[in-house]
Formats: C-alpha cells, sequence, structure tokens
C-alpha cells in the first residue's frame, strides 16, 4: 500500500507591511476604505504606448488614468506646449479620466494631429506625469507606377529580383506570389530575403514557367498591393557550369551590425553557386548563444532571441558546395536603450521620520539622470530643508507635514528615455486593525500555523500577541511574532486552543482584535487499499478505514489513475471501503482514497490487477506436411495478466461431423510450434484456445484445411455385447468407429455370431449401423459375437471374441418356506428356501419381500395398505425388512426377480409388530393470559405406536442464560391441558412434552413461553398489555426406534389447522420463538378482524416501548394513538404505506397524548403503518393494517338487520337441527355403512402420508370437523372414539360389509379412495348420510 499524506493549513489573508529604515516606512493597504480616507498624491495607472501607430479611419484615443485623494485632475502639453483640449471641437477628455478622444466623424485629417502628447494628473499634493507619447498616423502609400522589362539570364547564373516595397507605418509584410496568385516555391536555391528581394543562387530552365510579383501587406489597413510581375526568359547552354559560392547579400567578405539590448538579432547571408551552396553559422571565440538561437530560411538566417550584452562579438557564416567554400564575418555591437536598476516607489512617512526615493538606471551608453518635482525640474522648485538630492538618490530628514509631492526620475541617453513617478506622502493615522472581527482559526494538530493581524497607523504602530487575557507577551518558544502582525506557531498543540489577542499601539492610539484557535484531530486512513490480483467477473473491495475529528465534516472521494472514478452501477462505495461488482478489464489501474475534511486529506492509493481470459492465438500456419502428421504454428495472444499454462489444439473434419470441433492435443504455454499427429482420410481443419488460470480464450481463427489419404481401418468397434430386448432375440451393439478411426469412405461392419460351442457355425451380416437383432433364439443361451470394421481400401485385424446372452424370461418358482422372526418393534428377520436355478430362466438378481401394514393394533385406527417392498441382492436365502410401524398387523410375500422382472409370488404370511413409543404430541400450544399463570394445550400423538397411559411434562424457567430447577408433571391419557400458576412473573418458561407407553416415553415437543414484552424491569403499562396466542413451530428430539417427525404449525386464531408431514428419518426441525414474530402474527390477526382498533408493541433495547398503536379510520383520513414510556421530550415518526407501495413518513412532535391524524387517505385501501422514535428505525415486522372505509358506505345497508334475512336464518337453523335428529335416530337402529374390500390399489401420491403406511383422514376435512363432540369420550387407550359422523366413512370408505356393533364400534377395515359405484345396493347406506335423510322424511 502507498500512503501519500497531504495537510493543508487555513492561511489567513495578511499584508506585508515591511519596515526598512530609510528605504520605504509605510505601505497603505488596498483596503478601499481605508484609501478612501487617507490623502494620497496622483499616481498615473494607465497610459498609452510611447510610439503610439493609430488607423486614420478610426477616431484617435490617447490614453490616460490616474488615482489619488482628492480625484486628480488632468491636463495635456502636445510638442512641448499646452494642448487646450476646450479649444478644438473634435478633441474631447472623458469624465474622470485625462484619456483624449479625438472623434473625425464629422470631418478632419488625423494627420493633423500627430506629435508628441504628455499627459499631467493633479491634485492638492502634487502631479504625475506620463510618459511622452509619439502619435503617428498609420499609411500605406501606393506602389510607384513602373514598367518592368523581361529579365534575360543564363541558366545556372545568380538573380536578384528587387521588391523595393513603398514606406509604410507601420512597414508591410512582403512575400512573392505570381499574378495568377500561386505562391513562389522557396527552398535553398531560391529564398526570400529579409529586405524582401527575391534570390535565385542559380536560374534554371523551369524558373521562367512562371511570374514573378512582390506583394505587400499593410497591417492596419487590411490591404495588399501587388508590384508589377517580372517575366525571366532563360537561356539555355549545352551544359550547367559548376561554381563556387560567391554572397549575394551581404556583399563582401565582412559587415558589422548594431542590435539594441532585449530584442531580437537577425543575422543574414545568401549566396549564389552551382549547386546551391549550404550554409553553416559560427561565432568566433565561442559557441553561439544557447537556447536563443534559431535558425531560419533554410539556414540563410540567424536569429537571436533577446539579445543582451554578452551576445556581442563576430559572427561569420559558412557557404559551401561541392566546388569550395566561403565566409562572411559579421561584427555585432550591443547597444541598450536605459533600463531600470531600482525604479524609485512610492513612499508614506508619519510625521518626523526619514526616507528616500532611489532611481538607478543603466543603458549604453550611461543614461543621464534628471529629477522634476510635480512635473517641474528640482533645480527650480521651491527650496526644501527636509530635501536633499545626491545624484540618483533623493534623501528626506524629520519630514512634516505639507511635504507631499509627486517626484520624477528621468533616466536618457541617445537610444530613449525612462520617466518614473513616485510620490511622497506624510500621513498620521490612529492604528487601526485590518483584519476582520472575532476569527476563527481551526487548525490540525502538530501543524505550524499562523494567526494574521493585519494593522495599519501612521507612525508605524508597535503590535503585541496575548493569550486568553494574560498578560505576558507571546514571542518565543512556540511562538514567533513577525513584523507584520502575524502570530506563527511552530506547532499547533491541544493545550495552545483559545482566544488572542493582537494589540495595535502607536502615540496617536490603540486598536485590539480577538482571534479564536481550534486545534482538531488528524485525519488518517488506517487501514487504506492493498495491491490486488482479481479474476475478471470477481468483487473486489478496497478498503478505506478512516479516522478524523468528528466535529469536521469528512468527504471521501476515490480516484481511477489519479482522475475521478465515475460511480456506475458497479461501484458501490461504502463508509469504509469500495466494492467492484463483477469487475472487467477496464478496471484495472491505481485506485486512490482520498478522505478530505475543509483543513487537511489524506490519502493511500494501491493497484487492482485485473486477470483476464487470454486473447485468442492468431495466424495459423501448417508446415512439414507428411502422410500421418504435420506441423502448427501459431502467434500467442496477449495473456492479460495471468500467464497462459495451455494450449488446446482441436481440429474439424467435414466429412462425418462437418462443423463440430473435437480436442486433439493438449500443449503447455511455453510452446507456439507442435507436430500433430493425423489419421488417413481426413480433411482437418485446426484451431487453437490458449488456456490460463482465469479460463479459455477464443477460439483462433481455423487454418487451412489439410487431406490425408485413405487406409483400411486399423482398429475394430469397440463395447461389443450382446443382450436379450425379448426372450427370443438377442441385439448386437457396438461402439462405431469415429471420423479419425474410419480411414476411409464406405464404412461397414461384419458382425459375426454362433452359439458358444466350438462345433456351431458361424453367421455373418454386413451392416452400417452400430446394431444388429438376432431373432428366434432360445431362452437365456450363451453366443460368441464379433464385429469386424471394413471400408473401401480393406478390412480391420481379425476381432477378439466377446460372450453375450439371449433375452430372458419370467422366472418359474417362487421361494418356499417362508419364515419370519420379530426383532422389536421395527423390524423383523426373514429366511427362505432358494428357487433352483434353472427355474429362473434368465440371470439372478435378487429375491424381494413384498410388504404391508394390514391392520392397527388399536380400535378405529385406519392405516395406509400401500405395498412396499426390501431387495436382496444376490443368490441368498436371509434378510432383514425393517422401518415397521409398531402395534401393527403386516402381511408379507417373496419373489425370486431377474433381468425380465419378478417369478411368482410365494404364500403370504401374517406377523404382528409389538408396542413401540409413541410420536411426540402433535402440537403444544401455550396461552399467557396474565402474568399469573400460563395455559398449555395439547393434542395426541400422531403415532400412538401402542396403548398411550399417560404424558410427561418437564418444564424450568430461564432468564437470559440462567435457568432454574426442572419439575415434572404427569397427566393421564385423556387430559390435554395444564395450567401452571407462575411463581415468578418475569423469567420464561420451557416446556418438554412426552407421551408414553408401556414400553416408554416418546419423543419430546418443546416450547416457549412467549417473552415478556420488557424482561429486565416490568412496568405497570406492561401488565395491562392484551393476552397473547404464541403459534410455533415446535423442536423435536428424536430417538433411534422412533421414524416419524412431527412439525405443527398453528395460528392466533380459534380454529387450529394440522398439518402432518411425516418422513421415514430422524431429523430435527427448530423454530426460533422471538418476540417479534410474535407480536406479528397477533396484531395482523387483530388488524383483519377490527381494522378500526389495532394494539402493538414494539420493544426497544434500553427498555422502552410502545404499545397501544390504534387506527381509527374513516374514507379518507385517520386518526393514529399509541402509548409509550419513552422519556418525556421524545418526538416520534409515524410511517405509513399502501398497498401499492406509496410510502409517506410524518414527524410527529413530543405531546401527551400521542397522537397524530393522516389526511388524504384513499377510499377503501389498505395501509401499513409503523410508529417509533426519530432516532430510531422500524422493524421489518412490527407494523399493524388498517383499512379505510369506501367513499360510499353511507348508502350501504347493513344485511344483518333486515327482516327478511333474519327468519331465513331461522328457518335453515331449523331445518338443520330436524336433519341431526333424524341422523341420530338412523344411527340408533345399528344402520350399516358400506365400504370398500381392501385392494391393493395405490393412494393419491400427493398424499404426504403415504410414504410411511400412515393415512390422516383430517387433513382432508376442515378444522371444525376435526373437533370431538362435546358429548365425546376419549377411550383409555388415549384414542379419540369414533365421532357421531358418518360422512368420513361415506367418502373415504374402500368396500366391503362394514359393520358397526352395538356400541358404535366399527368392524372392517377401509381405505381413502371413494367408489361411489360400490355404495349402491347397500340399503342402509343412504341412511346414514344427514342429505339421504332428507328423502327418509319424505
Amino acid at each position: 500500500m502507498v500512503m501519500q499524506r497531504h495537510h493543508l493549513t487555513r492561511a489567513g489573508i495578511a499584508l506585508a507591511l515591511w519596515l526598512h529604515h530609510l528605504v520605504s516606512a509605510i505601505e497603505v493597504p488596498l483596503d478601499s476604505n481605508i484609501q478612501s480616507e487617507l490623502p494620497q498624491p496622483p499616481t498615473i495607472t494607465k497610459q498609452s504606448v510611447k510610439d503610439y501607430i493609430v488607423d486614420p479611419r478610426d477616431n484617435i484615443f490617447i490614453e490616460c488614468e490616474a488615482k489619488g485623494n482628492p480625484v486628480p485632475t488632468f491636463s495635456w502639453t502636445r510638442n512641448g506646449k499646452f494642448f487646450n483640449v476646450a479649444k478644438d471641437p473634435k478633441v474631447s477628455m472623458r469624465r474622470r479620466s485625462g484619456t483624449l478622444v479625438i472623434d473625425f466623424h464629422s470631418g478632419g485629417r488625423p494627420e493633423d494631429y500627430e506629435g508628441e502628447y504628455q499627459c499631467f494628473a493633479r491634485n492638492d499634493y502634487g502631479t504625475a506625469l506620463s510618459s511622452k507619447i509619439h502619435l503617428q498616423v498609420s499609411k500605406s502609400p501606393l506602389w510607384p507606377k513602373e514598367k518592368v522589362d523581361v529579365i534575360e539570364v543564363d541558366e545556372g547564373a545568380p538573380l536578384s529580383l528587387q521588391c523595393n516595397p513603398p514606406p509604410g507605418l507601420p512597414s508591410p509584410v512582403i512575400f512573392w506570389m505570381s499574378s495568377s496568385m500561386e505562391p513562389i516555391h522557396q527552398d535553398k536555391r531560391v529564398s526570400q530575403g529579409q529586405n524582401g528581394d527575391l534570390y535565385f543562387s542559380n536560374v534554371m530552365l523551369q524558373d521562367a514557367q512562371t511570374d514573378y510579383s512582390c506583394n505587400a501587406r499593410f497591417h492596419f489597413t487590411h490591404t495588399i498591393q501587388q508590384k508589377n510581375p517580372y517575366t525571366l526568359k532563360v537561356k539555355t547552354t549545352r551544359g550547367i557550369t559548376e561554381t563556387t559560392p560567391s554572397f549575394m547579400y551581404p556583399y563582401g567578405t565582412s559587415s558589422s551590425q548594431m542590435v539594441l539590448r532585449g530584442v531580437d538579432l537577425l543575422l543574414e547571408c545568401i549566396a549564389s553557386g552551382v549547386p546551391a551552396p549550404d550554409i553553416m553559422w559560427y561565432k568566433k571565440g565561442g559557441e553561439l548563444p544557447a537556447g536563443k538561437t534559431k535558425l531560419e530560411n533554410f539556414n540563410k538566417a540567424l536569429r537571436i532571441s533577446n539579445v543582451s550584452e554578452e551576445d556581442s562579438g563576430e559572427y561569420f557564416c559558412l557557404a559551401s558546395n561541392k566546388m569550395g567554400s566561403i565566409r562572411h564575418t559579421i561584427s555585432v555591437r550591443v547597444k541598450a536603450a536605459p533600463y531600470w536598476l531600482d525604479e524609485p516607489q512610492n513612499l508614506i512617512l508619519a510625521p518626523g521620520e526619514d526616507g528616500r526615493l532611489v532611481c538607478r538606471a543603466n543603458g549604453n551608453p550611461k543614461p543621464a539622470i534628471q529629477w522634476l518635482v510635480n512635473g517641474e525640474p528640482i533645480e527650480g522648485s521651491p527650496p526644501n530643508p527636509s530635501r536633499e538630492v545626491a545624484g540618483d538618490t533623493i534623501v528626506f530628514r524629520d519630514t512634516q507635514i505639507g511635504s507631499s509631492a509627486v517626484y520624477q526620475c528621468n533616466a536618457s541617453n541617445e537610444h530613449g528615455y525612462l520617466l518614473a513617478n513616485a510620490f511622497v506622502s506624510v500621513l498620521d493615522v490612529p492604528p487601526r486593525i485590518l483584519a476582520p472581527r472575532n476569527q476563527l482559526i481551526r487548525v490540525i494538530q502538530n501543524n505550524r500555523t499562523r494567526l494574521d493581524c493585519p494593522f495599519f497607523g501612521s507612525p508605524i504602530p508597535t503590535l503585541r500577541w496575548f493569550k486568553n487575557g494574560q498578560g505576558n507577551t507571546l514571542d518565543g518558544g512556540n511562538y514567533k511574532a513577525h513584523e507584520n502582525g502575524s502570530l506563527e506557531m511552530n506547532m499547533a498543540r491541544k493545550e495552545d486552543q483559545g482566544i488572542y489577542t493582537c494589540v495595535a499601539t502607536n502615540i496617536l492610539g490603540k486598536a485590539e482584535a480577538q482571534v479564536r484557535l481550534e486545534v482538531k484531530d488528524p485525519t488518517r486512513i488506517v487501514r487504506g487499499p492493498e495491491d490486488q490480483v482479481v479474476k475478471r467477473g470477481s468483487m473486489p473491495r478496497l478498503h478505506c478505514r478512516i479516522k478524523h475529528d468528528p466535529t469536521l465534516k469528512l468527504t471521501v472521494t476515490w480516484l481511477k489513475d489519479d482522475a475521478p472514478l465515475y460511480m456506475g452501477n458497479r461501484m458501490k462505495k461504502e463508509d469504509d471501503g469500495l466494492t467492484i461488482y463483477g469487475v472487467a478489464e477496464k478496471d484495472q489501474g491505481d485506485y486512490t482514497c482520498v478522505a478530505s475534511t475543509e483543513l487537511d486529506k489524506d490519502s493511500a492509493k494501491a493497484y487492482l490487477t485485473v486477470l483476464e481470459r487470454p486473447d485468442r492465438p492468431r495466424d495459423l500456419e501448417l508446415t512439414d506436411l507428411a502422410e500421418r502428421s504435420v506441423r502448427l504454428t501459431w502467434i500467442p495472444g496477449d495473456d492479460n495478466n495471468s500467464p497462459i499454462t495451455d494450449y488446446i489444439v482441436q481440429f474439424e473434419e467435414d466429412r462425418f461431423q462437418p462443423g463440430m470441433w473435437h480436442n486433439h492435443s493438449r500443449y503447455p504455454g511455453s510452446v507456439n510450434s507442435a507436430v500433430l499427429s493425423l489419421s488417413p482420410y481426413v480433411n482437418y481443419q485446426f484451431r487453437v484456445i490458449a488456456v490460463n488460470d482465469v479460463g479459455s480464450s477464443l477460439p483462433s481463427v481455423p487454418s487451412e484445411r489439410y487431406q490425408t489419404n485413405g487406409a483400411r481401418p486399423e482398429i475394430n468397434p469397440t463395447g461389443v455385447q450382446g443382450a436379450g430386448t425379448q426372450k427370443n432375440n438377442m441385439e448386437i451393439t457396438w461402439t462405431p468407429l469415429n471420423a479419425t478411426q474410419a480411414y476411409g469412405p464406405n464404412l461397414r461392419y461384419i458382425v459375426r455370431w454362433r452359439r458358444r460351442d466350438p462345433r456351431g457355425s458361424w453367421y455373418n451380416e454386413t451392416v452400417k449401423a452400430p446394431r444388429h437383432v438376432v431373432w428366434n433364439t432360445p431362452i437365456y443361451v450363451p453366443y460368441e459375437i464379433k464385429v469386424q470394421a471394413e471400408n473401401d481400401f480393406g478390412r480391420a485385424p481379425e476381432p477378439d471374441t466377446v460372450i453375450g446372452y439371449s433375452g430372458e424370461d419370467y422366472p418359474k418358482a417362487a421361494p418356499t418356506d417362508v419364515r419370519i422372526r420379530v426383532l422389536n418393534s421395527t423390524a423383523i428377520a426373514l429366511t427362505w428356501t432358494r428357487v433352483h436355478l434353472d427355474t429362473i430362466q434368465g440371470q439372478l438378481k435378487e429375491y424381494r419381500a413384498y410388504f404391508w401394514r394390514d391392520s392397527s393394533l388399536l380400535k378405529n385406527l385406519w392405516v395406509s395398505k400401500k405395498r412396499q417392498y426390501v431387495s436382496f441382492p444376490g443368490d441368498r436365502n436371509r434378510g432383514i425388512v425393517s422401518r415397521l410401524f409398531p402395534y401393527s398387523n403386516y402381511k408379507l410375500e417373496m419373489v425370486v426377480t431377474n433381468g425380465r422382472g419378478d417369478g411368482p409370488r410365494s404364500e403370504v404370511k401374517e406377523f404382528p409388530t409389538p408396542e413401540g413409543v409413541p410420536s411426540s404430541p402433535r402440537y403444544l400450544r401455550i396461552r399467557q393470559p396474565n402474568l399469573e399463570s400460563i395455559n398449555l394445550e395439547w393434542d395426541h400423538p400422531e403415532h400412538p405406536n401402542g396403548v398411550l397411559t399417560g404424558y410427561n411434562l418437564r418444564y424450568q424457567a430461564f432468564n437470559g442464560t440462567k435457568t432454574g430447577r426442572t419439575l415434572v408433571e404427569n397427566f393421564s391419557p385423556n387430559q390435554t391441558r395444564f395450567t401452571l400458576q407462575r411463581t415468578d412473573p418475569i423469567s420464561r418458561y420451557r416446556f418438554f412434552l412426552r407421551a408414553r407407553t408401556q414400553v416408554g416415553e416418546g419423543e419430546a415437543i418443546v416450547e416457549e413461553s412467549p417473552a415478556l414484552l420488557n424482561e429486565a424491569t416490568p412496568t405497570p403499562a406492561a401488565t395491562g398489555l392484551p393476552p397473547t396466542t404464541i403459534g410455533l413451530t415446535s423442536t423435536t428430539t428424536t430417538t433411534p426406534t422412533t421414524t416419524t417427525t412431527d412439525t405443527t404449525t398453528t395460528t392466533t386464531d380459534t380454529t387450529t389447522t394440522d398439518t402432518t408431514t411425516t418422513t421415514t428419518t430422524t431429523t430435527t426441525t427448530t423454530a426460533a420463538t422471538t418476540l417479534p414474530a410474535t407480536t406479528v402474527a397477533s396484531a395482523t390477526a387483530a388488524t383483519e378482524r377490527a381494522p378500526a382498533a389495532t394494539t402493538k408493541q414494539e420493544l426497544a433495547t434500553n427498555g422502552s416501548f410502545i404499545w397501544d398503536i390504534r387506527a381509527m379510520a374513516n374514507s379518507n383520513w385517520a386518526n393514529i394513538t399509541w402509548s409509550h414510556n419513552y422519556s418525556a421530550g421524545t418526538d416520534f415518526v409515524v410511517k405509513y404505506i399502501t398497498s401499492n407501495k406509496t410510502e409517506k413518513s410524518i414527524p410527529v412532535k413530543a405531546q401527551t397524548p400521542s397522537s397524530v391524524q393522516l389526511a388524504n387517505l384513499t377510499p377503501g385501501m389498505m395501509y401499513k403503518l409503523w410508529v417509533f422514535p426519530i432516532w430510531s428505525s422500524p422493524s421489518e415486522h412490527s407494523y399493524i393494517t388498517f383499512t379505510t372505509s369506501s367513499a360510499y358506505t353511507k348508502n350501504h345497508v347493513d344485511i344483518a338487520t333486515q327482516g327478511w334475512f333474519i327468519g331465513l336464518m331461522c328457518a335453515i337453523a331449523l331445518l338443520v337441527l330436524i336433519l341431526l335428529i333424524v341422523c341420530f335416530i338412523k344411527r340408533s337402529r345399528g344402520g350399516k355403512y358400506p365400504v370398500r374390500d381392501n385392494k391393493d390399489e395405490h393412494l393419491n401420491p400427493e398424499d404426504k402420508n403415504v410414504e410411511d403406511g400412515s393415512f390422516d383422514y383430517r387433513s382432508l376435512e376442515s378444522d371444525e370437523d376435526n373437533k370431538p363432540l362435546p358429548n365425546s369420550q376419549t377411550s383409555l387407550d388415549g384414542t379419540i372414539k369414533q365421532q357421531e359422523s358418518d360422512d368420513s366413512l361415506v367418502d373415504y370408505g374402500e368396500g366391503g360389509e362394514g359393520q358397526f356393533n352395538e356400541d358404535g364400534s366399527f368392524i372392517g377395515q377401509y381405505t381413502v379412495k371413494k367408489d361411489k359405484d360400490e355404495t349402491e345396493g347397500n340399503e342402509s347406506s343412504e341412511a346414514t348420510s344427514p342429505v339421504n335423510a332428507i328423502y327418509s322424511l319424505a
């Protein structure tokens, strides 16, 4: 991880008020308020350039701006004389400015106003002067008329075409073109000189193909003037004579040139010769000036920019061709117009102070210095005893009020002049603090900081710093006081926080200001991102855990490759990092986490490397072509940061499987060429796939095809086998040869077979399909089989012989002497006598025992008779059958099985299973009506597995991790309710309930009492909460001998629906019991019954909670009220969501009682509503629901109050009562109930209870049908007697002449499937149904 730390400190506003004795005393601050109050002599702020060229077509503006207090007035001189602006109507002066405006809209000649202008700015404290402005009007004269004759020149001779442009102001730009406005091509032979002439080092014949015209472009008028064109006539000779170079410009062997300091020097040498010479530049006695020289015009010109005195000397140019060379020396002299060494600066002094003005300039020749005061020579000004002129310096001593003036320094020589204004102002000003009052400075701990206190006064005040009102001046140690008023701290510490006071004092008074300093903790990245190497598509996370001062606002930004990172859908910025979903190749790079506050920042950088699948190989090439091999070469693609580990070579052939690619071979990643083995008669095409740790590349572009010659097959088909599909046939199959094994066209197979007898004869058949069926075979006889491949080039070698068998038939005999021994309540041991092998008629696979549960030893308990079986593979005579139901009658029969199927069945054997332990009770319900008692209610076990002898209840109190002692209660088999009187109103209880038989106790159902609203500290409000019914998923602990697990789910309604799931494996189902789930169930159920008022409890982690939430709803509004025990002043939020997911939240201020009205609701809409403290968030399940009434409820009529409805209900109730009486009368006469005979029919596969051999008919009925009648009796064995209703028997009977005894007990067996046809003809069945009783009344 690369860490970069940056720390920013707040810099205050600082004005440098340096005090240098006798140089500058006081500097006036830039504050506009101060400058507007202080007297100030004039200062020129803007003026036109000295050499001012104007466009004659425009008005003339000569600028002169100045500032001062009072505002200065302006006047002008022209050519050294006073210029009266008021007398000339064309001339005016801008308001509050000295700028001259000369207007030519009404006529006039601009040339009349050419001359030298100078501006004077005056106020009460002096006069400032501008530079002398030389005004000239731009000129663009016409080219003089001249006749240009045809120029005749010999081929190879030098030539110069003169331009001689008319003089313009400024000088025009020269360029050469033809009369057809095409530019003249220039090179080292033909080029334009600096004077505008066109030079030919030697003339060639093609130069006569065009004419030559000099063009001058004038700057201000934007016009181009063209000279009459030159026409060349080149006289040819038999050959061009080669000549040595000679200079066309400059002439001779030497010349001199003067240049002013600071401008560009241009040296030029143009030479003639055949061939055209090359130009080289040198400086005598040294190198050309480094970094300042530039060769131009095909090396014919040397430009030296910004010339200085060091550039003086002798330069020479060397012109050379193959005939010789020549050189020209140019002596360069550098002169200088005056330039400043020390330009005089404004001087502000206090009364009695000393100062000086310095005016130093240099030039070549040395400039003369002249002083002026207020525009007049200082020699002619009134004498001033406090002023002394000493050459380039004026010294002031003991200055007094009234000595203010503006001084001008003029430095001049023959090349120019400089003019500078500097005023001297004498002020007396009391101290003033320029910084804002009560500043707040915040700084990061251990950083250097500075407290600024800019001040002003005349005389210059002294400034001192104090902390927290203490009397000691702060200077030294960690503090350093600067003369400009700043207090600097080398290292800000926590103890440096406080209020600092700066006090400025002079003889006229004092001023002070306060600055408050706060020292903040630094921002640090304690865990930054780390370099990672990830695969494409993964989800890397870059950490950025930050520690910062909590009083500062933190901003976290991410950069990628030092540019802001775009946060798209795949980028998720979190509080402590950045997660990239589905990382791609474009995500690779540097990632920088920048944590910043307004005072400092910290950053950490890491590099993310993304591993991609490699790019596809390319440029496949086949070489070394042979009959059975070829060399394949390829160029690897980019590995994309993950080294290539393998190459897969694939091939495709276009005869057997065109378009399908097959793997040929695999090679290491370091290889890019391989010799491939080939098969005959294949038209190959190859491609290569690169593999790295990320995955495989796309396949390369296929290679060219390569065809091999044919040959006879070398191998025969594999996987040859023979087996019968019917009892009189044998099917011979094999795995066919593939495209690389066929070796030639027209591939076929020679199939041969005979019975396994050396004396038998072979049969054969030639086929193309990989299958042949032999018919009319004996049952299960062995055969010898051969399959040989053949193509047009010949046969494969002789194949191996394979043994196959003809078809099987069903076994003819059944196992005998089947004996049963009961091992326990769920398992038996079997023995039998095996059948003779000759009767099997095939290959023996297994013995199979079919068994089914015929009945239960308990009365009136229906069982499923679904047939099941257990397999005993191989030739054996014993086995064990397990997973039986205890206390049941079973039937069993045996068969032997071969490949065709089951043989005949053995004699049916019957056996009972002994009594076992029961399963867990179906459910255990816990109700808590108050804090003093707990009500338990349970149901009998789903599988009693014997005669129930009672129930055992163990329970213990617990509070958190503390548990009490275990208490035990025993109950009779008929008891299914129990009330526990609580001794501890705070603790919860855990209950373990088991049923028992004579064998022992069964598996337990475990439940816990519901959590109180506040377990830690019960409040009086909690005792008023409504009772809660808890519906929980039971936790079942199984025993090794029990094979069922019951899961019971209950709801808060009074009607209970039992859903029983039975499996054959031992499992444990656990459901967590939590208060939020409980309250949601209660609140939701209550809301559905009474939406106008809903009670809901919400428990907080600190023991405070909300309860009794009520919603009184109308069609478009609802009043929401609730109770709580939060502290006074707690604000709440009411959040509600409509059924179409529209969400709103309303903040509610603290009030008593707590309530709010929801307005603008939708009529007939259901709402979910949460109430929670404003500093919290709602639980996902802690809501209530309510529904607004319809918009037209006033027009609805309550049907329950209508007379016709009441009468109809009474008539129906009377009719039902009569039907019930008739049913009871018929049953008391011993009516018979039709049931079906036992049949081996499968039950509905959707029934979950079929799998384990049991069936609960109550799962198909309503909950109300499951309840025993009020006068029903429970038998001593724990089962409920058959209820006095016959519809369950009629609907689910399976035939047979079932009967009831006189006591109402049922005789016979029945299953679930109805058969209405078999109930006809039973004369007593009609009277057993309440529906049929209507006809008996008739």
